[in-house]
């Protein structure tokens, strides 16, 4: 047996730990499948995930939250699985959204993350890209030989699973880069691109997860619907802080998001406000150089506000699904203080 299947998720334990918990259950298996890489893939991605410098130097710099394999992990053990079980889809889901991360700052032109230049500034655009593409390649090839969870299980599920959440990312992110150049969007249409992008590869982590770890139908389907919501509800902090978080925290340039022109969640719901400040931004956010102005037009219209409040409420309507799921034991706390942490995060 395994550390992780003689050690028992215990109770009570706050969010910084667990994921603590998953990096150490999650890294060995990720980086085993990233040396399994070409070298000229495998020296990129290295660099990405913050083991290696640009020269291949081994370092340890920030890795990010791993708040996605958590999510697997905790899904498992909260249908009875043992979280071990589900390393595979930690795994898989990491190297979808590290695929995702690659090209969006190659998208974007952020020329920062995690308090580090982005891969593309360092090894040029063309090689950022077939990174992010050697790692999803590299998610199904994780999944295809992990095979499925235990006996009687139908092949190829999880790789399914996998797949048509990466179209609806797709989707998202396609929708996320027109956006900046049309002058009016919707607040439906934000929530329908973020739903995508962002609560579809929450919602899979946990669905995946809930399926390594024998749950059923029901429970796999209420832990989906818990993970896309709460990925929703991250998206929206994730917003604030692309317009208000702080660079040191966030590893992200101050106002990045207003930058590139992004029409995130407080963006769209000031434009949509119908007060003076919220019209005023309209007429500015093509042009305005003082991206602290239209920071504080933002704020001034109720963008901020909105996105708390809406967050707020994301959150409990994921916990209402988490508890329809009726989780085991100690994974339930712990999935709920992801979940709050998620949506009290500064970066």
């Amino acid at each position: 047996m395994t550390a992780l299947e003689t050690t028992p998720v215990a109770a009570g334990r706050p969010a910084g730990e667990v994921l603590a918990w998953s990096r150490t259950a999650l890294d060995p298996a990720l980086r085993a499948a990233v040396d399994s890489l070409p070298g000229s893939m495998r020296r990129v991605c290295a660099y990405h995930f913050g083991w290696t410098d640009e020269h291949g130097r081994p370092i340890a710099a920030d890795a990010g939250k791993a708040l996605r394999p958590a999510l697997a992990l905790l899904s498992a053990a909260a249908v009875g699985g043992l979280p071990d079980r589900a390393v595979p889809a930690a795994v898989a889901v990491e190297l979808v959204h590290n695929f995702s991360l690659l090209h969006d700052d190659v998208m974007d032109g952020d020329v920062t993350r995690r308090h580090r230049p982005t891969a593309w500034t360092v090894f040029g655009r063309d090689e950022a890209i077939l990174a992010g593409d050697s790692l999803l390649a590299l998610a199904f090839q994780v999944l295809a030989e992990a095979g499925p969870p235990g006996p009687g299980a139908p092949y190829g599920i999880g790789i399914c699973m996998v797949n048509a959440t990466v179209q609806r990312l797709l989707d998202g992110q396609s929708a996320d880069l027109a956006f900046e150049s049309r002058e009016s969007v919707g607040l439906a249409e934000v929530r329908a691109m973020a739903e995508n992008k962002t609560g579809a590869l929450l919602g899979c982590a946990c669905a995946l997860g809930a399926w390594f770890g024998h749950g059923s139908p029901a429970q796999v389907a209420a832990l989906r619907a818990f993970g896309e919501l709460l990925g929703l509800a991250f998206q929206q902090v994730d917003d604030l802080l692309g317009i208000w978080g702080d660079p040191a925290v966030t590893g992200k340039p101050v106002h990045s998001d207003l930058a590139s022109r992004k029409k995130s969640f407080p963006v769209v719901a000031a434009m949509s406000s119908g007060t003076p400040a919220g019209d005023e931004l309209s007429l500015k956010y093509g042009h305005e150089d003082d991206l602290a102005v239209l920071a504080g037009l933002i704020e001034t219209a109720g963008g901020r506000a909105f996105g708390q409040s809406a967050a707020d409420d994301l959150l409990g309507r994921a916990l209402g699904h988490l508890d329809t799921a009726r989780p085991h034991g100690p994974a339930a706390a712990e999935l709920r203080a992801l979940a709050a942490f998620a949506t009290r995060r500064e970066k």
